[in-house]
């Protein structure tokens, strides 16, 4: 198992990366959706989609969306399979307030609370599908979240995963590099007056566990089944899981 790097967005201390993670997402929440369609030309709709294909197979009458960030998931979920209980879990308040109001608009029933994916405060075995997407990568101990998950889900549950990684094809990898090196910083600076925030990204997405070694994570946290496929490229990647049962 490869050492998880220590990414942080602001400071270098790795004992306040949840606070760092949380100051963050409040401050760039009200440019968040038009970055997040820009910066991957729409690829993220596509992405959802997949993520959307697992929770259809599985039917889930109970569902937890963890960094659940603006609701797009939440709000997605909540439209395919109408008759699941959704509740969504974040810890910053300012892209939950968000994710209220669309709700509202919509007329749609989700709980939306703030809380650490770390330490959810949801019973044990209440879910049969657990999802996160582009959330894994900015927790403070990622083994520790796989934990939670994998306490939170039912015996036979589903966890998905959606979070980017760096692209396996080789020619593709320079143009990759420049783009959110240099180009999604600038833009992050332009549009949502943070920098940091948006040269946070793919310092995170670099040091996170990939592929592979994401999977070895979910199973070391008693998960099992676990695969991964590459989406666009490999610059996305959805993850799989199950709770064995009893």
């Amino acid at each position: 198992m490869e050492k998880v790097e220590k990414i942080n967005p602001y400071s270098n201390d790795s004992r306040q990366k949840g606070k760092q993670v949380e100051a963050m997402f409040d401050a760039i929440a009200p440019a968040y959706d038009f970055m997040n369609r820009a910066m991957s030309f729409g690829l993220d709709r596509v992405w959802l989609r997949r993520l959307l294909d697992v929770a259809r197979r599985c039917n889930p009458t109970t569902i937890a969306d963890l960094a659940t960030g603006t609701g797009d998931v939440a709000l997605a979920l909540k439209r395919i399979l109408p008759q699941a209980d959704v509740t969504g879990l974040d810890l910053s308040e300012g892209m939950l307030d968000k994710a209220r109001v669309k709700a509202a608009a919509k007329g749609v029933d989700i709980d939306f609370r703030q809380a650490d994916c770390l330490a959810t405060g949801l019973p044990d075995d209440s879910f049969d599908l657990v999802t996160i997407a582009y959330g894994v990568r900015n927790f403070a101990d990622i083994a520790a979240g796989y934990r939670e998950m994998a306490r939170i889900l039912r015996p036979g549950g589903t966890l998905a995963v959606l979070e980017l990684s760096t692209p396996t094809a080789s020619w593709c990898k320079p143009f990759y590099s420049l783009y959110t090196r240099f180009l999604i910083p600038a833009a992050g600076s332009v549009i949502a007056g943070d920098r940091r925030a948006y040269a946070y990204l793919p310092e995170s997405i670099a040091a996170a566990p990939q592929r592979q070694h994401m999977t070895a994570l979910m199973c070391q946290a008693g998960l099992s089944d676990a695969s991964f496929t590459p989406l666009s490229m490999g610059v996305c990647t959805l993850y799989t899981a199950n709770k064995p049962r009893l």
